[in-house]
Order: C-alpha cells, then sequence, then structure tokens
C-alpha cells in the first residue's frame, strides 16, 4: 500500500509549485490585459499553501527507507522554493525595478522543482 504521507506532501508541494507559479507571471501581467481569474485564484492562495507545505516539511520522518527518502526529497524542495520565493520579496523590496529579474529566479527554482516532480520525485 502506498505511504498516504506521500500523496499528501506531493499535493502539498504541487500547489505551492502552482501558486508560486501564478504569482511570478502576475508580476509581469500586462497592466492592460484581464487576468484569468484562475490565475489570480492561485496567487491569492500563495501565503496559505506556502504554510502548509512549511509546516509538512518541517516534520521529522520515520518509516520504509523508501518513503523517508521521498519525503526528505519534497521538504528539500519545498524549503528551497521558500528561500526561492523570499528572495524574490527581498529583490522586489529592495529595487522594485528588478521585478523581471527577481521573477527569472524564482522562475529556475521553480522550473527545477517541476522537473524534479515529473522524474517521479
Amino acid at each position: 500500500m502506498k505511504d498516504q504521507r506521500l500523496t499528501s506532501f506531493r499535493r502539498a508541494l504541487e500547489a505551492m509549485v502552482d501558486s508560486l507559479d501564478a504569482t511570478s507571471r502576475l508580476s509581469r501581467w500586462d497592466s492592460g490585459e484581464v487576468v484569468p481569474e484562475p490565475l489570480r485564484e492561485s496567487a491569492g492562495k500563495l501565503q496559505q499553501r506556502l504554510g502548509a507545505a512549511n509546516q509538512l516539511a518541517g516534520d521529522k520522518f520515520m518509516g520504509p527507507t523508501q518513503v523517508v527518502a521521498s519525503l526528505t526529497g519534497m521538504s528539500r524542495a519545498i524549503k528551497r522554493l521558500d528561500a526561492a520565493y523570499l528572495q524574490y520579496q527581498d529583490r522586489l523590496a529592495s529595487d522594485p525595478a528588478a521585478r523581471e529579474g527577481a521573477a527569472a529566479a524564482l522562475d529556475m527554482e521553480i522550473g527545477s522543482v517541476k522537473a524534479e516532480l515529473e522524474s517521479g520525485m
């Protein structure tokens, strides 16, 4: 039987990735265009999703070696994304003109985690 923690962790990580991606995309959105509601909703849930994912990532894992390895990998991905988001915010706060560069750096980390998820993290 598949460990339920893997499913919960993966969902939380995917939701976090979705909200971070939406936030990054919105930061570069042309103000003359209407933002699609799903994009706005996903970005609006970012803090909630960050909190849920970080709570899971802070747990200590026990169980079968393969399960623990998967949970640890997802935990590291959550922490990397959280750090990338904090850097994104810091860059925007210190230099609003650096929006494109800050978003590009965040996008790189998001892309890295997406690739790991697709490869079966």
